[in-house]
C-alpha cells in the first residue's frame, strides 16, 4: 500500500503564494508519474501538473505561468509552487501517483489519491 502526506495548503489573498508538498511512501514500487489535481464544490476534478518518471511535465491551461511543478532529491516527493493565486483557485488540491506495486505475489500499476488539502484564496 501506498501512502501519500500532504501539506502546504491555507488562506492566501488573491496575488499570494502557497506551495503545496507530497510524499509517498509506505510499499514497493516504482512511480511512474505524480501530481496535482483540484476539486472545487460542484465542479469535476480537474487536473493542475504531473510529472512523470521521464520528468515530462503537464499543466493546465489556466496554471501555466504561475504553477511550478517540481520533483525533490527524493523522487517520491513533489512540489506544487504556486504564485499568482486567483479566487479560481480556491479548490481542494489532491495528489496524485500511478505507481507499479507489489501487491501479493504480482506486481500491478495502481492509482493513489492523497486526503487533499484545501486552498483558500481570498479577494
Amino acid at each position: 500500500q501506498v501512502q501519500l502526506a500532504e501539506s502546504g495548503g491555507g488562506l492566501v489573498q488573491a496575488g499570494g503564494s502557497l506551495r503545496l508538498s507530497c510524499a509517498a511512501s509506505g510499499g514497493t514500487f516504482s512511480i511512474n508519474a505524480i501530481g496535482w489535481y483540484r476539486q472545487a464544490p460542484g465542479k469535476e476534478r480537474e487536473l493542475v501538473a504531473t510529472i512523470n518518471s521521464g520528468d515530462t511535465i503537464n499543466y493546465a491551461d489556466s496554471v501555466k505561468g504561475r504553477f511550478t511543478i517540481s520533483r525533490g532529491n527524493a523522487k517520491n516527493t513533489v512540489y506544487l509552487q504556486m504564485n499568482s493565486l486567483k479566487p479560481e483557485d480556491t479548490a481542494v488540491y489532491y495528489c496524485n501517483t500511478n505507481v507499479l506495486s507489489y501487491v501479493g505475489r504480482s506486481w500491478l500499476l495502481q492509482d493513489y489519491w492523497g486526503q487533499g488539502t484545501q486552498v483558500t484564496v481570498s479577494i
